[in-house]
């Protein structure tokens, strides 16, 4: 018994032994691309000496003699922090993730291919101004120069994750910045996916329950629209449970209702407690590690630049200069259409135009397929656009037998010029300027907040497509391709685009609200991203007559939900103080405790408190309810609060009622019923999952922010290192937003804003900013997530142009010479 202890022993301990070394080697090849701050080395392709001092959030100051120097420099500190990230960018708009990852991501691949991304971003290289060219062409030679250091200095092969993948990088081109410009527009795509969920749910409903469930945003109404089924002779099949595209591993197309958000507002001197003007921004995009945004100055001969950069990119997307700051919401233009393509019944290669039969425009393209064998793609297009397939956003639900689908969209553009107009932006130095500039942008269209030291403003920008105003569907449905009206016929002149200069009350914000009303063809939207948190917005703002950078700071961080505030009395008004005693621990008791609790609250979307965990469950319940009994096929396409549904229901707009009465039941059932139910439903599941004491409970242990790695963010024991969790306090309608992700943990906070900035034009240099991790895409780097914290509390660091406060205590300085 003794010899055997002895062996087991050993074995343990050899295998212990094993386990530590191999763990003592993993960590030791993935250090050996840290990078070093210090150094000195030449580099091809500069001009001068260049020297980029790290200041110590390490966040990059690059000191170029001349522009094309300095965006050298940005190539060289992107590649040095997030070369992997940049390279999964660029894989993503080429259709090549499935040579790493193999069929999980030969879906992505498709569509991406399908769309063409990547050769339109190379047919639009040329389209591009001699300044955004010879940026784009100093871009790629810093990018390259750090590609050639890490190969020359054995330097770990850039990054961790080039380990566990291919460790081949292929030279970074111009083309390459263009098509991560397009990755980013796929990230910000909404309509499509809104026009399929629409014809889907129309293929269930009359068009009475159609407008509750998608009700237009307040406003002057628009003629009444013809029935899906009615635009075709042969109706498409009854809407199923499709997944969208969204839904596959690394694809950068947004889940429904996650497409996009954001905040922006400025004030004018006349405004602001000081003499200058101030202005806050806060782009929401999906939670990763690292955050798609990565923090750098530029010295630039018009001008030095600081903000939030995109890795692969050549531009400052969102920040200031010492003249001029801008920020940008995304301003949900209406800018995809879906086209239902009739084919040739005697030639499926031929499809139905206005002027009879055409050939689909056809190539083939071939995937390599990790671990499998390549698949070869017929990609077709029409005259409309590329078509889908039937598997993408669940279309074949709506495309009727004999059809295909193709989509319209601007960013599909082989002369996009977004670019340029990004470049220009930086240098402009002041709105009059930046709004000429921006004449370029084509897409994604966003409305951009601008603030001068004595004028402030927003403009969209982007292309808008001009409609026949006699469109079948006025693009809020897919539509015939074949019918001329449906068309697009170019795209409106910039000045159609609205602008809304130095307003009357000296202040002007966006959180994607509904900010004009016209007519169509000339409108902007029918759907858009917020009807709720402008209302917060708004009463922060009217509530001072002056503002200062603090309170700018107060209104970004504000977690009250007027959802919440509005909601609660509608839907617990015959429930709030009405019940009888019940025993304790019984339900009724624990819906007493509930409602008790819900009646005291302010609606403030707080971390610590039980309340808000307690009314996103009842409210989710109720729509679930509400939802699933008229129209269950295609209820997961409404997993998120759509609160002015329940607010139609509840006020029982134009008979809106009727969706309370439950179809599978005899009795009528009313909305009193139905609530009563969905909080018992709600107080269950909370049990179930959290604790059955509700005062105890803590929203942040439900809203927590999930920053996980694209990749190894599901991998045992790796997870546990490259994955940033954290407690956060907001919801999907606070001005500090942080959207829940609907899935199997519903309220996890997976959608909120990567950066956010305060600029203060009175004293420039005390303006600030922070990201959403770190610097790093190196999980062993202490910059990988050394801002996540103070994110998380609402801090921000120092967003100073000022050289001497870059080097107090940088944390790091490079300098390049001319090799």
């Amino acid at each position: 018994m003794t010899l055997v202890f002895r062996w087991l022993f050993r074995i343990f301990a050899t295998l212990v032994f094993l386990a530590g070394a191999a763990g003592l080697l993993a960590y030791y090849l993935a250090a050996g691309s840290l990078p070093d701050y210090n150094e000195r080395h030449s580099a091809a392709g500069l001009e001068a000496e260049l020297e980029i001092v790290r200041d110590n959030a390490n966040v990059p100051h690059i000191f170029g003699t001349s522009d094309a120097d300095s965006y050298f420099g940005l190539g060289y500190v992107h590649a040095q922090d997030r070369l992997w990230q940049m390279t999964l960018l660029r894989r993503t708009a080429q259709g090549r993730l499935s040579e790493l990852f193999g069929t999980r991501t030969l879906q992505t691949d498709e569509f991406m291919r399908r769309l063409d991304v990547y050769g339109l971003a190379r047919r639009s290289v040329e389209a591009q101004d001699a300044y955004t060219q010879a940026a784009l062409e100093a871009y790629a030679r810093g990018v390259n120069a750090r590609i050639a250091r890490v190969n020359s200095a054995a330097l770990g092969r850039g990054a961790p994750e080039f380990f566990l993948f291919s460790p081949e990088i292929a030279p970074w081109t111009p083309t390459d910045s263009i098509a991560v410009a397009k990755v980013m527009g796929v990230r910000l795509s909404a309509h499509l996916s809104r026009e399929v969920r629409r014809a889907r749910a129309s293929l269930l409903l009359s068009n009475e329950r159609l407008a509750d469930l998608m009700p237009d945003v307040v406003g002057d109404g628009i003629a009444a629209l013809p029935e899906f089924t009615g635009l075709f002779e042969k109706h498409p099949r009854r809407a199923t449970q499709e997944p969208a595209i969204g839904g596959h591993f690394l694809s950068p197309v947004p889940e429904i209702g996650l497409e996009h958000a954001s905040n922006a507002w400025a004030a004018s001197p006349a405004r602001a407690a000081k003499d200058g003007s101030l202005l806050a921004t806060d782009p929401h995009l999906a939670l990763g590690a690292p955050t798609v945004w990565y923090l750098a100055r530029l010295q630039l001969a018009d001008g030095d630049v600081i903000g939030g950069t995109i890795p692969g990119m050549p531009a400052v997307v969102i920040g200031r200069s010492d003249q001029l700051g801008w920020g940008l919401t995304n301003s949900y233009l209406d800018d995809q259409d879906v086209f239902i393509e009739r084919v040739n019944p005697d030639n499926p290669e031929e499809y139905l135009t206005p002027d009879g039969m055409k050939p689909f425009s056809t190539r083939q393209s071939i995937v390599q397929v990790a671990g499998s064998q390549p698949v070869t793609l017929t990609l077709r297009w029409t005259e409309n656009g590329p078509v889908l397939p039937g598997t993408f956003y669940g279309l074949d639900s709506v495309t009727p037998k004999g059809h295909v689908t193709s989509v319209g969209w601007t960013l599909l553009s082989p002369n996009d010029t977004t670019l340029t107009a990004a470049m220009s932006l930086m240098r402009a130095g002041s709105i009059d300027a930046a709004v000429a500039a921006a004449e370029a942008h084509i897409a994604p269209s966003q409305n951009l907040i601008l603030a001068d030291a004595e004028r402030v403003g927003m403009k969209l920008i982007g292309a808008m497509p001009r409609r026949d105003i006699r469109h079948q569907s006025q693009g809020r449905i897919p539509a015939p391709g074949w019918v001329l009206e449906n068309r697009w016929r170019g795209r409106l002149s910039y000045t159609e685009n609205p602008g809304f200069l130095d307003p009357d009350g000296g202040i002007v914000g966006n959180t994607n609200n509904k900010m004009i009303d016209r007519p169509f063809p000339r409108h902007v939207s029918f759907a858009w991203g917020d009807s709720q948190r402008v209302q917060r917005l708004e009463r922060l703002m009217g509530s001072r007559e002056v503002h200062t950078r603090e309170s700018f700071i107060e209104a970004q961080l504000d977690t009250v939900s007027p959802t919440a505030r509005v909601l609660l009395p509608l839907v617990g008004r015959d429930l709030f103080f009405t019940t009888e005693a019940a025993p304790e621990g019984s339900p009724a008791r624990q819906r007493q405790i509930a409602l008790d609790l819900l009646a005291d609250w302010n609606g403030e979307m707080n971390e610590h408190l039980p309340e808000p965990l307690i009314y996103a469950a009842w409210m989710r319940a109720l729509q679930d309810r509400l939802i699933r009994d008229e129209i269950p096929v295609v209820a997961d396409d409404f997993s998120r609060l759509e609160p002015l549904f329940i607010e139609r229901v509840f006020r029982d707009i134009d008979g809106a009622a009727a969706w309370c009465d439950v179809l599978q039941s005899a009795p009528v059932e009313t909305c009193t019923d139905i609530s009563r139910a969905a909080l018992d439903d709600a107080i269950l599941w909370i049990s179930e999952t959290y604790s059955a004491a509700l005062e105890s409970l803590r929203w942040g242990d439900a809203h927590e922010a999930r920053h996980d790695h694209p990749v190894l963010g599901t991998a045992p024991v790796l997870k546990w290192i490259v994955n940033i969790r954290q407690s956060t306090s907001g919801g999907d309608n606070t001005l500090m937003r942080g959207a829940t992700s609907g899935g199997e943990d519903p309220f996890a906070n997976v959608h909120a804003a990567g950066y956010r900035a305060v600029y203060d034009f009175a004293d420039p240099d005390s303006s600030v900013f922070v990201i959403a991790t770190g610097q790093s895409g190196h999980a062993l780097s202490r910059h990988y997530d050394d801002l996540a914290e103070l994110w998380r509390r609402g801090e921000y660091i120092p967003m100073s142009l000022d050289p001497n406060l870059a080097r107090a205590a940088a944390v790091g300085v490079t300098v390049l010479t001319p090799e």
